[in-house]
């Protein structure tokens, strides 16, 4: 199977202009005809359909919280998450300098592409066909949503998780930057010295970045939590999975009295 029909199957539609499909999969950096225009159309459509499902979803939301809802759905991080799902990496058109500075890995690009094939999909075969590519490939990110916390950011979420057990705050430290001034993407570390923990992010700001790299310490708190494997040493995990355990006890006999 030929590369380009792989990833239509992945997204579930098959382009009759295949033309608009390899512009949706092409960097400013690999050719003048980019898919900035594309990408510029799709983010339009995702926020459109998105709201679409989100309001047949969830018919006890508020306007407030479905709009917070939305906005986490169509931010870079979630559409990151798809396009790694589908592997939209392994058919980029990047120039020679993206892919030596690892653009196909980076958020910002991936991000850009999906709303540019969401775009590319639409002009192709309507709304009706992009709305169901979007749904198919967002709800498995919707049935992983906590409503208790959806709208807080994974900064915010790690905060109240550490300050809930009495806990220093996550140290950031931007660990390098890539690409040009106009379009550079940030590597952020977080740190967690009570836990042992240090994972990484990385986004088109610092801000961006810390995110990530928060989201990343939460997966990994959960990870230490249930008792899998996690990239860090077994000593390590074992001493961080111990302080979880000796923080839980403290706070069970705090409650106790």
């Amino acid at each position: 199977m030929e590369k380009l029909e792989l990833l239509q199957k992945r997204i579930g539609h098959v382009f009759r202009d295949e033309t608009l499909l390899k512009t949706a999969l092409t960097h400013r950096s690999y050719s003048s005809q980019h898919n900035e225009r594309l990408e510029f159309l799709g983010d339009s459509i995702l926020n459109c359909v998105i709201a679409i499902l989100l309001y047949e979803r969830y018919v006890d939301l508020d306007e407030g919280n479905l709009s917070r809802l939305r906005s986490n759905l169509v931010r870079q991080q979630a559409l990151f998450d798809v396009a790694q799902n589908i592997e939209v990496s392994a058919f980029l058109r990047l120039g020679e300098g993206e892919l030596k500075a690892g653009g196909f890995n980076r958020p910002s690009i991936l991000a850009d592409t999906m709303e540019a094939l969401f775009g590319a999909v639409f002009l192709d075969a309507g709304f009706d066909t992009v709305q169901q590519v979007i749904r198919t490939l967002f709800l498995p990110l919707l049935d992983t949503i906590d409503l208790k916390t959806f709208g807080k950011d994974a900064k915010t979420q790690l905060q109240e998780y550490l300050q809930g057990r009495r806990m220093a705050l996550p140290e950031y430290h931007v660990v390098a930057t890539h690409g040009a001034a106009h379009n550079q993407e940030f590597d952020v570390e977080c740190v967690i010295p009570r836990l042992d923990i240090h994972v990484f992010g990385s986004g088109s700001s610092r801000r961006a970045g810390e995110q990530e790299a928060a989201k990343q310490a939460l997966e990994l708190i959960k990870l230490m939590q249930d008792g899998e494997t996690v990239p860090v040493s077994k000593n390590k995990k074992r001493e961080a999975q111990m302080k979880l355990a000796g923080i839980a006890t403290i706070q069970e006999n705090e409650a106790a009295d």
